[in-house]
């Protein structure tokens, strides 16, 4: 072994348990054994797989309080946030994979152009990747663990995790959890450790690749594996927008904007961190938000909005970003107090995009919001970052909502709502720009865990085909004519008949009175012999 990591309770700093940092020989038996299972499992049907594999339902039920007690610990969230934000996204999940995996992943016939392609079947199909290596952060530990997880192994994967450091008590529930499944032995590994054990897991090469986390750290990821080379799918970080209308419900969208910032402390990837509102409410919304935040509750007492800060190594960036707002003009609802691991929220108006809480991702409990004039300048602000995870729209007119909406440069929008959007299990959920590429949940994401086989059967029983060897100049012209006719100028009476020689060469291979279909309509096409 190459030491340990020491786990502590986030609510009372108290060391939890010691864990093996998985060394590089562990690592590749991980892999190994991970890679045996998968052969195995990819045998077994979709709807058998999403079957097994829905059984954590019932497993997560049975165990609810003592998943929230760990929740807890490890990421000081109140108790509420653990479960709505982390067991109940994983629950939809799993019952939508339950339903509609095996449709999802089915083979998928293609029509084909039959004077091309007579008497020939195109299909394509999903095949599992092999062996999915999932590396996840601290922020939510079991959701952005688990539906990665669930959705390699409902694809017919194996897989093999690294959670952070922070994490560790979650990566050993999951453990126990999935342990109860009926799944093969070594299905479902686990790599304990730092980056270097989450490089090596990399170097150990499994057939896909799934990051959430940092920018800095996916662009590490992409560039080692581009190395083996290995394909990735990158989920990193956000900047959200919210953008208020002037004729928007005021009331709903302060309460929505405080949620969308706030909660977990703000430690969400689609966190609401740049707020922009319609000059002609603006002072109306900043004075809700003011009065509101400060009726919000810190702490894990009966009543609690705001849990504990995760990594302290954030607030250093929570604090920069603070004070480099209120240095360049930005007015603030109050100073930024730590309290133990509780930081107290923050609102901050009069801000501008100098400021590093409009640039770069803060991952806390700062809420800035900008004044814009029109729909055209809340897009431009809006779109004038270098990140593109979700957004959201506030508006009674839901056509001119939906129509700002659709030119934001984001993987994710949402019309009188914040964030719950992403927990939608249909929907596939990802970003553009800095944040990343690929998708996960939904149909689409079950996908992207599997690639594509493409497939073309021929029941044709001639000796040979026209494409086939000898070449000729007279086989060049009767191509030509060939192609002329399916693609070239004019009606389709005018093409048959300044090809019609050349397509005698055809009647063999298109089969004397044989109805074709033709992709403009149907046709019946009879090659009579000269």
């Amino acid at each position: 072994m190459s030491g340990v990591i020491t786990a502590y309770s986030v609510l009372d700093g108290q060391a939890q348990q010691n864990y093996p940092i998985s060394s590089p020989a562990d690592i590749a038996a991980a892999m190994n054994a991970a890679r045996q299972a998968a052969l195995v499992w990819a045998q077994i049907d979709a709807k058998q797989r999403s079957q097994r594999v829905a059984r954590l339902i019932a497993v997560m039920m049975a165990e609810l309080d003592d998943i929230i007690a760990v929740l807890m610990a490890a990421t000081g969230k109140v108790k509420t946030e653990a479960l709505l934000g982390e067991v109940y996204p994983v629950l939809e999940l799993l019952r939508y994979y339950q339903r509609h995996a095996a449709a999802s992943l089915a083979p998928c016939p293609v029509h084909t152009a039959p004077l091309a392609f007579p008497q020939a079947q195109a299909v394509y199909e999903r095949r599992p990747y092999g062996v999915v290596a999932v590396i996840s952060p601290w922020n939510f530990p079991l959701q952005l663990t688990l539906a990665p997880l669930v959705t390699a192994l409902v694809s017919g994967n194996a897989c093999v995790f690294k959670m952070s450091e922070l994490s560790l008590p979650v990566g050993a529930l999951l453990m126990r959890l999935l342990g109860q499944l009926d799944l093969p032995d070594g299905l479902v590994q686990q790599v304990i450790g730092a980056a270097p054990e989450g490089m090596a897991l990399v170097d150990a090469r499994p057939d896909l690749v799934f990051f959430t986390g940092s920018v800095a750290a996916g662009r590490a990821v992409m560039a080692r594996a581009a190395q083996h080379p290995i394909p990735v799918l990158l989920e990193l970080g956000g900047k959200d927008a919210m953008l208020v209308f002037a004729d928007a419900d005021l009331e709903r969208a302060a309460n929505a904007a405080l949620y969308g910032a706030f909660s977990n402390s703000g430690q969400v990837c689609v966190a609401v961190e740049r707020c922009y509102v319609e000059a002609a409410c603006y002072a109306d919304f900043v004075a809700r938000l003011v009065a509101a935040t400060a009726q919000l509750n810190v702490g894990h007492g009966p009543v609690g909005d705001l849990g504990a800060v995760t990594s302290l190594a954030q607030v250093a960036i929570i604090e920069a970003h603070y004070n480099d707002a209120i240095a360049k003009g930005a007015q603030a609802s109050g100073p930024l107090r730590l309290q133990g691991r509780y930081l107290h929220p923050v609102v901050l108006w009069d801000v501008n995009h100098t400021m590093l809480l409009m640039q770069a991702e803060t991952f806390g409990p700062l809420l800035p919001i900008m004044a814009f004039s029109d729909g055209q300048e809340a897009v431009r602000l809006a779109n004038a970052s270098d990140y593109g995870l979700n957004a959201s729209v506030w508006s009674r007119d839901i056509n001119k909502a939906e129509r700002i909406a659709r030119q934001l440069q984001v993987g994710n929008w949402a019309v009188n709502d914040v964030i719950k959007n992403i927990g939608h299990a249909g929907l596939p959920f990802g970003g553009v720009k800095n944040s990343g590429f690929g998708r996960y949940h939904g149909s689409e994401g079950l996908r992207q865990f599997t690639y594509t086989v493409a497939g073309l059967t021929s029941h044709s029983r001639l000796p040979k085909e026209p494409n086939w060897f000898p070449y000729s100049d007279k086989g060049y012209l009767d191509m030509r004519g060939f192609v002329d006719m399916l693609f070239g100028a004019g009606s389709l009476k005018q093409r048959l008949f300044r090809n019609w020689s050349a397509l005698q060469a055809f009647r063999g291979y298109a089969s004397l009175n044989l109805a074709q279909h033709w992709r403009n309509g149907w046709i019946f096409i009879r090659c009579y012999p000269r």
